[in-house]
């Protein structure tokens, strides 16, 4: 098999991640990294051993030509995202493209008739829905384990410094320069927990969605929501309710979890562990494999093998974030529901970590929970 050339664009940040994953592949003989495309060049000590010495260019398209690069990863600030996919895609390269792919339905859409028009492949970076996993949790439905699934929950309770709004001029901002950037808890750190979610939920795409009710509340002092939940109900009447925060008392692994009428499954899609619960059987628990999605890519370009994360399979989320644009601006915490962490140099909303499971277990939004902070909101709802 041929070694695939591949562009990083957005080495820095999370994309070191995918400059450790190329370096994987490339150890393993399948890629190469022909280039990395930054505005400023990447130190020697920036570029993990054994990647050689990659040509680098702040021009992509530029970059893309002269490697002749067959797939190009794209790690950039989310507004960048459509953009670069379409030069990708007007030079017959291949696409990875990280989450989210858009931060409004429309660009997404501009986006994805892009690429299927110019005919290449694109593969987007939601990690959690290459874990094997995902067909062994949607197997045990389909088999009736859990009875008849009465909706879907997922929980994702983390922590983040003040310095993570920092970390970048767009984070924690809705818009930027009068363009929308749309980076808060349920679109970008945590957007795993609401893909999973709909996926499991048989919701993926954006023709799946009939009501979005979002719940978007902040005690960090950015644009963004650092502490919210969205309810989803999908074309076959099901409910899909996740509740996240960035503010957790003791941050713990995010899941999902498939509610039945006879027990239920709750997947932790960081660790591709599974709990199955259910009526006249003890608790049984699994882990699984995963498939990369980089390497999925390659094989599909060079074998043909499936995609996992066709830019179609996350009409769903998009719809989700389009809700998201659309709703006020989130509602600050009154300040006696939140405190500093002056060691960790955080923000802590005091009971979010309950709320959070609590949601996720009841399909309720905040202000049902009757959380006080949440009693005056009133859920901004959108019918799709």
């Amino acid at each position: 098999m041929s070694t695939v050339d591949i562009v990083l664009a957005g080495a820095r940040g999370h994309g070191r991640w995918h400059l450790e994953n190329i370096r994987r592949l490339q150890d393993k003989g399948i890629v190469r990294l022909a280039g990395i495309c930054e505005l400023t060049p990447l130190t020697g000590d920036e570029i993990p051993e054994g990647l050689g010495t990659p040509e680098q260019s702040a021009d992509f398209g530029a970059l893309l030509d002269s490697t002749g690069a067959r797939i190009a990863v794209i790690c950039t600030p989310i507004p960048t995202h459509t953009d670069l996919a379409l030069a990708a895609a007007s030079r017959g390269v291949h696409i990875l493209l990280e989450k989210p792919p858009a931060p409004s339905y429309a660009e997404f859409r501009r986006m994805a008739d892009g690429v299927a028009a110019a005919g290449v492949a694109c593969q987007i970076g939601f990690q959690s829905l290459g874990s094997h996993a995902v067909p062994a949790i949607r197997e045990l439905v389909e088999e009736g384990a859990i009875g008849e699934v009465t909706g879907i929950g997922g929980a994702g309770a983390w922590a983040r410094a003040e310095q993570y709004y920092r970390r970048a001029p767009w984070a924690g901002k809705r818009r930027m320069n009068g363009v929308d950037v749309i980076d808060g808890a349920l679109t970008n750190p945590l957007a795993h927990a609401v893909a999973t979610a709909l996926a499991l939920g048989d919701a993926s795409r954006a023709e799946d969605v009939t009501r979005i009710e979002t719940e978007l509340l902040r005690a960090n002092d950015i644009e963004s929501d650092d502490t919210s939940c969205v309810r989803v109900t999908t074309s076959h009447g099901l409910q899909v309710t996740v509740a996240v925060t960035l503010c957790a008392e003791d941050p713990d692994e995010p899941y999902v979890v498939v509610h039945g009428d006879r027990g239920r499954i709750t997947y932790w899609y960081k660790q591709d562990r599974v709990l199955l619960q259910r009526v006249g059987h003890g608790p049984e628990e699994y882990e699984y494999g995963r498939t990369d999605l980089l390497e999925n890519l390659v094989d599909h370009v060079t074998d043909g093998d499936d995609l996992l994360v066709v830019p179609d399979a996350t009409g769903a989320f998009m719809k989700v974030v389009e809700a998201i644009r659309l709703a006020p601006d989130p509602a600050p915490l009154p300040a006696t529901a939140w405190h500093l962490l002056p060691d960790e140099n955080r923000r802590v909303v005091p009971g979010i970590d309950g709320l959070v499971a609590a949601a996720a277990d009841s399909l309720a939004l905040y202000s049902e929970l009757g959380a006080d902070w949440a009693r005056p909101h009133v859920a901004n709802e959108v019918s799709t």
